[in-house]
């Protein structure tokens, strides 16, 4: 059995993702449901470690780039977050993920490999989202006084 998939095999599973990538991205109803069983695959991990606590943030930027809360960034670059959550939700990849211990080590070099290749426009999305939460208190002060 093979436990680990280079950064090569990664790379191919995304790509390998992006037309049903572009299907969701499509069609708003299918990737909210689609984005909801990610949370709630998440929720079974007790453990996501550094590379897999990215995976809210992605989610995050996807819905918010679908409600056009957030379009400064490259539909490429949401395409190929799709694609890697594609890989990281589907249960039958290169490693099962019902093998323990090693089913989300494949998941995790995916969700390794797409986050090196939209790490600053995720970067971009977080110091945007920070931006929006400064406002946001900013204003609830103004109002309370």
């Amino acid at each position: 059995m093979k436990k680990k998939i280079t950064e090569e095999e990664a790379q191919l599973e995304i790509e390998k993702n992006t037309a049903q990538a572009q299907e969701l991205l499509d069609n708003p109803d299918k990737l909210e449901e689609f984005l909801v069983r990610l949370e709630n695959k998440l929720k079974l991990i007790p453990a996501l470690g550094d590379t897999l606590a990215i995976v809210p943030t992605m989610i995050s930027l996807v819905r918010s780039y679908v409600k056009k809360e957030y379009t400064q960034i490259p539909v490429g670059t949401i395409i190929a977050i799709i694609g890697a959550l594609i890989y990281f939700l589907s249960p039958i990849d290169l490693i099962p993920d019902s093998i323990p211990g090693f089913g989300q080590l494949d998941d995790a070099t995916v969700i390794l490999t797409c986050l090196k290749l939209v790490k600053d426009d995720i970067k971009e999305y977080e110091e945007w989202k920070e931006s929006c939460k400064k406002k946001t208190d900013k204003k609830e002060k103004t109002l309370s006084k």
